[in-house]
């Protein structure tokens, strides 16, 4: 394989495939991915891909409930660009070959928390994600796009102050590979391994903001993480994805007891913002000593629910559950950073050459709380605009300005202490940087990771190197979190339970080389 390209992505999910099939036509591009091409965390996304289509709806609209959902952090015109050319890049997607779900030949528009309208579209009912990679994965095998499969990127190169180039090592025969490009974009997705529950696949381990960070590119938001409010809750079970579209079609959470609880939590009753759902639902489990909550359907038609989301319906009766006679249990698990990589409105981040798209990527639309659905929606908006801003700068791209006093955070240096296990690890975020944190539980993190970031990875082993990832960014979200001293969206202290005016800004971190 060459070594040199114009075009280096870091990913295949949706964001990375997006942005290959975008710039096939411009130069020379490779994708470089850790699994096979479809190991990504679009695989999994059941509920859709949100965007003003309906009649009725529009986009200032969709950009008022986004804004509402962000809690005060969302930057007004990230999610102006958001919400606008959304329709654009559906359209595309849809020229590319994903087919949407229809009723009567126009396309199906579900309604889901925190949004006013029914504006979310799906693929074969509740596996929207799987369509949509799927697709683009085939169109990528059979076009021009290099794909270098069971290759992790561990070190991204650099020369006279600029992005240039990513170091790889093939899981299959431990080498290293260096790689140059002319243009280097991350697209490498979420870090849910950080959490002992999470609806991320294994492949989820930060190693986008690593690479990132450990390369002086600015991060921000990086203590807000949202915990999906439903997922499976079963001995055994994977903590498989309770779609939020099953209670945009009518599903009611209840106690073990059988009492509807979310009306006394928030107005909005279930389909309030997943903060808000998530924390309710952790009251009601500690409330009741119950380890999980119930999602109800049984009042729906069975046809109904088995025809909108045959995969949740399959999943659930292969773990002895027939969700159209008998609710499901389901209790919050880890679903999506919304923190991460700093970029401005094209992509671009504080280390010229270096663009970042995707859930690595902190673009700003979503503030302290995604809205349901926005995610696919951000990833090929801001995967395009990546790809627009990289062939008109050419070599000259100046980045994204740093922001004004970021947090400047020395490397940790190898001592030899290493985290006991990836088991360890996620038992410690949960406890202290999941859905509710204080002070003291979260320095006590911060120290600790900071401890485990230190140790250097085994050269030739790819899950050592995961490990090292999810150290390193747990040690950032819990050092972010300290920092913040209020509570905001997704970021829950009981120690300062209520969010402040001053508050209203974003915690931006660099590291100090």
């Amino acid at each position: 394989m060459a070594k040199q390209f114009d075009f280096v992505i870091i990913g295949s999910g949706i964001a990375g495939l997006f942005a290959a099939l975008t710039a096939r036509e411009h130069g020379s591009v490779l994708v470089v991915t850790k699994g096979g091409i479809e190991d990504t965390n679009t695989l999994y996304a059941q509920g859709g891909i949100a965007a003003a289509l309906g009649e009725g709806d529009s986009a200032a609209q969709h950009a008022q409930d986004t804004l509402k959902a962000g809690a005060g952090l969302s930057d007004p015109e990230a999610v102006r660009v958001l919400t606008s050319e959304g329709p654009q890049r559906v359209a595309d997607l849809t020229r590319m070959g994903v087919a949407f779900d229809e009723v009567h030949g126009e396309i199906a528009l579900a309604l889901e928390g925190a949004h006013s309208k029914p504006r979310v579209l799906h693929a074969g009912g509740d596996a929207t994600g799987a369509h949509i990679e799927t697709t683009l994965a085939d169109l990528a095998r059979h076009s021009n796009v290099r794909v270098l499969e069971y290759a992790l990127a561990t070190e991204l190169l650099t020369a006279d102050g600029r992005a240039n180039g990513v170091r790889v090592l093939d899981a299959r025969n431990q080498l290293l590979a260096d790689f140059r490009a002319r243009h280097v974009i991350l697209a490498s997705g979420g870090a849910g391994q950080l959490y002992r529950a999470t609806t991320n696949p294994q492949v989820a381990t930060g190693d986008g903001v690593a690479l990132a960070f450990r390369a002086a590119a600015e991060l921000t938001d990086m203590e807000f993480y949202q915990f999906h409010p439903t997922a499976l809750s079963l001995p055994g079970a994977p903590h498989f994805l309770i779609s939020e579209a099953v209670r945009g079609e009518g599903g009611i959470l209840r106690s073990t007891n059988g009492e509807a609880f979310m009306p006394r939590y928030d107005d909005r009753g279930d389909l309030a913002p997943r903060d808000v759902v998530a924390r309710a639902i952790a009251t009601e489990m500690s409330r009741t000593e119950a380890a999980h909550v119930l999602l109800d359907v049984t009042h729906l038609q069975p046809d109904l629910v088995s025809a909108r989301f045959p995969t949740i319906y399959r999943t659930c009766l292969e773990w002895g559950i027939d969700m159209t006679t008998s609710p499901i249990p389901v209790s919050p698990a880890a679903h999506y950073m919304m923190g991460g990589i700093r970029t401005n409105l094209r992509g671009e981040t504080t280390l010229p050459g270096l663009y970042a798209c995707g859930e690595v990527a902190s673009t700003g639309a979503h503030g302290a709380n995604r809205l349901a659905s926005n995610s696919l929606l951000e990833t090929i908006v801001f995967a395009h605009r990546v790809v627009e801003r990289a062939l008109a700068s050419g070599d000259g791209a100046s980045g994204c300005p740093p922001s004004a006093d970021p947090i400047r955070l020395a490397l940790p240096k190898p001592d030899g202490e290493r985290p006991p296990s990836r088991a360890a690890l996620q038992q410690l975020m949960w406890d202290s940087v999941g859905l509710a944190r204080n002070g003291d539980g979260l320095a006590h993190a911060a120290a600790t990771l900071r401890g485990w970031a230190a140790a250097a990875p085994y050269s030739g082993d790819p899950s050592s190197h995961e490990l090292a990832n999810l150290a390193l960014v747990g040690w950032l979200m819990a050092e972010a979190a300290l920092r913040r001293t209020e509570s905001r969206g997704a970021h829950y202290r009981t120690d300062y339970p209520e969010p402040f005016t001053d508050w209203e800004r974003h915690v931006a971190l660099v590291s100090q080389n």
